[in-house]
């Protein structure tokens, strides 16, 4: 009997020339595909580009495409590439609402300074060297809805996946003039200068899960097979300092795929922050939907081959179906070393893309999260 698992892996254009040309892409699907996978997520909005030919990008901003495709249309090319071996095709929005990196706004903000995000002090909010486009901002959510819409119209994809900045915002932000005379409207005050304060936070948080409510009834309507996936920080972390209440958006039924970016590097520390997880019933409940985001390659660190192994049997142990790779480089490292190991090992059986009936059942075992880390962790006791 097939299995039913998402094997996943993060195409970038970071560290990574697979997208710059219609061969390599070629090259890479028939490369995943006998390595076992059978969903790939291809970057196809960063640095204040598409990695498509942007009619909303053109009339927004006069910028049509990113300026190493030009000519071209990566995502097109994908697509066909991906299809001939059965691949889903999930594009991420990979900056989400990051206007630059380093760049003072880039030129998304050249443009559009009243886009600008801003803190307590009236900056330009910039936080781990990224500048931000005010997400709580209607015209910046419909422009970010807009370009969403256009990849799912013009393109035959799976799906589309938000991350760490799609929907958010860093808990700085929201100081802009628009959004503090908002919140003054509803509370009869100024927003406090604490940029943690409880009901600032779930404040500011709410706007961007309505947003992301907008997100999904609009490429539902388009089309209701089409998959909305979610790549947040780590629960509690990202709320706190990225307003992502990841949890309401899975009480909600806002997410079909859930892959929290449990980026660790050693097999313990993945192992805690994953239980973490699964000791909420929340999760637990959605185990179908579950399928973690794992470092797999970073800078120079590359994952080791134990590491991997153990990363994916404990994920198993524990019912989760599956797992996301950041990034597609890891697995060409070493004359690709871990490519190989999935190969012959966890990935040597095909495994059934899940349907969105699948995704969307409770946990089939109907086992409680503390059973399931039971299991787990007898698995965590047999690996060492």
């Amino acid at each position: 009997m097939t299995n039913i698992e998402i094997r996943g892996v993060w195409l970038t254009t970071t560290d990574s020339k697979v997208l710059r040309s219609q061969q390599r892409i070629a090259e890479a699907m028939d490369f995943l595909a006998e390595t076992g996978f059978n969903v790939v997520f291809p970057v196809v909005w960063g640095r204040g580009a598409t990695l498509y030919p942007s009619q909303v990008m053109r009339q927004t901003f006069d910028i049509e495409i990113e300026p190493l495709s030009a000519g071209r249309d990566p995502l097109a090319e994908i697509v066909a590439q991906a299809h001939r071996f059965n691949l889903k095709v999930i594009p991420w929005f990979e900056y989400g609402f990051a206007s630059s990196y380093k760049m003072n706004g880039g030129a998304l903000l050249a443009k559009k300074p009243e886009w600008a995000a801003r803190d307590c002090h009236g900056n330009l909010l910039e936080k781990n060297g990224f500048e931000w486009l005010n997400s709580l901002n209607p015209e910046v959510q419909n422009f970010m809805l807009n370009l969403i819409l256009e990849v799912v119209q013009n393109y035959d994809v799976d799906g589309i996946q938000g991350d760490d900045r799609l929907p958010a915002l860093p808990c700085e932000g929201g100081y802009d003039r628009t959004t503090v005379e908002h919140y003054r409207q509803q509370f009869g005050k100024n927003p406090p200068q604490n940029s943690k304060d409880p009901q600032w936070l779930k404040w500011r948080a709410d706007i961007l899960t309505e947003f992301l409510a907008r997100v999904y009834q609009s490429v539902k309507a388009v089309n209701p097979n089409l998959l909305i996936s979610m790549t947040p920080n780590l629960p509690d972390w990202g709320y706190q300092e990225y307003l992502q209440d990841s949890r309401t958006w899975l009480e909600r039924g806002l997410v079909d795929m859930f892959h929290p970016q449990i980026y660790r590097r050693d097999f313990l520390s993945y192992k805690n922050e994953l239980n973490k997880i699964l000791n909420e019933q929340l999760f637990g409940r959605r185990l179908p939907k579950l399928a973690p985001g794992i470092l797999m390659k970073i800078g120079s660190y590359c994952m080791s081959p134990e590491h991997l192994l153990q990363v994916i049997k404990y994920n198993r142990a524990c019912g989760i179906p599956g797992e996301i790779f950041f990034f597609y480089e890891g697995l060409r490292e070493n004359n690709n070393a871990l490519a190989k190991l999935l190969r012959k090992g966890p990935y040597a059986q095909s495994a059934t893309f899940p349907s969105l009936a699948d995704l969307n059942q409770p946990s089939t075992t109907q086992i409680a999260a503390d059973s399931l880390l039971q299991r787990g962790l007898r698995i965590f006791r047999n690996i060492f």
